[in-house]
């Protein structure tokens, strides 16, 4: 028996245009499943590989989740659903985050969205049994000076993860999460594109090396699969060794 066989599965990546959503809905797809993914762009056309967007053999459609009515609005194709991605991520830079308006503007994306998104699938997943992957960072875990939104909204995704995960475990749901390290991603380029931030990136990581969506596709997998059957409420780092 291959656990990490997804055949007949349909999955549903939130923020699966780009970065490391689409580096797990890419996975999802080679491990058998059907991959639904939700961007903020009219339509597939408007991502390209430059984008860090692989969206072959994907079944694209806008959502953009900063909008809660849209959530709520929001009409999926498949009648059954048995994973869901919640990959969607937003930063502010340059001391953007301590104005109001940029501090409510990230907490809606990385985490007023994620129990909006939850919720509207709550009813599905418990048909099926299935799982929920909530991608937070490992900014939950220490400061991250610059950016008190990004780091407020992931910390609460840990919490959110750890509270839905009991208070789902009863229908049958598991709800897991993952939290990235320093990825090549658009979202990271502030500091991968440095080469002196990036220098001292790496000396700060045991691995010696960027995660790559791969990476942390890789848990994701593990997570959503029988393998990760007794599993429930955690949050897994996957950093290289970043924050130890």
């Amino acid at each position: 028996m291959n656990e990490l066989d997804f055949s007949g599965k349909q999955v549903l990546v939130i923020g699966g245009s780009s970065g490391i959503g689409n580096g797990i809905a890419q996975a999802f797809r080679a491990h058998g499943a059907r991959v639904a993914v939700c961007g903020t762009r009219a339509g597939a056309a408007d991502y390209s590989a430059d984008d860090g967007s692989h969206l072959e053999g994907l079944d694209y459609t806008r959502l953009d989740v900063a909008d809660a009515t849209a959530v709520e609005r929001f009409n999926p194709y498949f009648e059954r659903l048995d994973v869901l991605v919640l990959a969607q991520g937003a930063v502010i830079y340059r001391r953007g985050e301590f104005e109001m308006a940029g501090f409510r503007k990230v907490m809606e994306v990385n985490l007023m969205s994620l129990m909006a998104c939850a919720s509207k699938f709550h009813p599905m997943l418990r048909e099926t049994k299935g799982s929920v992957i909530i991608v937070s960072s490992t900014a939950a875990y220490h400061s991250t000076m610059g950016n008190p939104a990004y780091n407020a909204s992931k910390t609460g995704a840990v919490g959110l993860t750890r509270t839905l995960g009991e208070a789902w475990a009863d229908d049958g749901i598991r709800v897991n999460g993952i939290a990235p390290g320093l990825v090549d991603t658009k979202m990271t380029k502030v500091t991968t594109a440095n080469p002196k931030r990036l220098e001292g990136a790496l000396e700060r990581i045991p691995l010696k090396r960027l995660g790559t969506p791969a990476d942390m596709a890789g848990a994701a997998l593990f997570l959503a699969s029988p393998l990760a059957s007794y599993i429930v409420g955690q949050t897994i780092v996957v950093d290289g060794g970043l924050i130890l």
